[in-house]
């Protein structure tokens, strides 16, 4: 946790960790992808297409979860290593991933078994030296959400509506009790980050004015609520 603590201490400014979370379909990559870009930061994003378990987990979830869990486990935490190891903090970064939200997944796709053998290798790894100054939480409806999956057309992602409410229900409860860094629950039903850059400036000015606690950006209000 010290990694974490010490987050909470620095400024949103230049060498700052932003992290971008929500779930599957929700657009935190492509919202990653161009605030690293308006910011100057570097981008720092999970390779899911890496998982050669992934397609195998969307054909059959039950046979297949643990093993696309514990590849995506050891996947952030190499990439976090990485990070620290390469001193990309100079310049700021931004990420797609956060890391203590793989147990979101984890508690909902793995039986009662595995996820104690899941617990124990995560307590045998060592917790990452940082932690995000700012985490920013992207929220949407399941229909946005099965129709953005839809749009992007990678052919190995067929997952069932009922699956996706459960995960984004999962997602609000942990976020609902997160207190490990500064948060902006961000309404991205209407929002277009990716096209609009006054979405993606509003977004911005909010984000430099946030040193602690919990808030809500929502785009069409144009403004952020504490």
């Amino acid at each position: 946790m010290k990694g974490q603590k010490a987050a909470l201490q620095r400024p949103l400014s230049q060498g700052s960790f932003l992290v971008i979370e929500g779930p599957i379909g929700v657009g935190k990559t492509s919202l990653a992808r161009r605030l690293a870009e308006a910011l100057g930061f570097e981008g720092f994003f999970e390779e899911p297409e890496s998982n050669p378990f992934l397609p195998r987990f969307y054909e059959n979830r039950r046979a297949f979860a643990l093993s696309t869990q514990l590849f995506f486990l050891f996947q952030r935490h190499k990439l976090l290593e990485g990070l620290v190891q390469a001193d990309f903090l100079r310049s700021g970064i931004v990420s797609d991933f956060l890391w203590a939200k793989d147990r979101v997944f984890a508690r909902i796709t793995l039986d009662d078994d595995e996820w104690r053998l899941y617990e124990r290798i995560t307590a045998a790894l060592e917790e990452p030296p940082i932690g995000p100054d700012l985490v920013i939480f992207l929220q949407a409806p399941v229909d946005v959400l099965i129709e953005r999956i839809r749009r992007r057309g990678r052919p190995y992602e067929s997952m069932d509506r009922d699956y996706l409410a459960l995960l984004a229900e999962s997602y609000n409860d942990f976020f609902h009790r997160y207190q490990d860094a500064p948060l902006l629950m961000v309404n991205a039903a209407e929002a277009n980050f990716v096209e609009s850059d006054e979405d993606l400036l509003s977004l911005i000015e909010s984000i430099r004015g946030i040193r602690s606690g919990r808030h809500f950006f929502n785009p069409l209000a144009s403004g952020v609520v504490s």
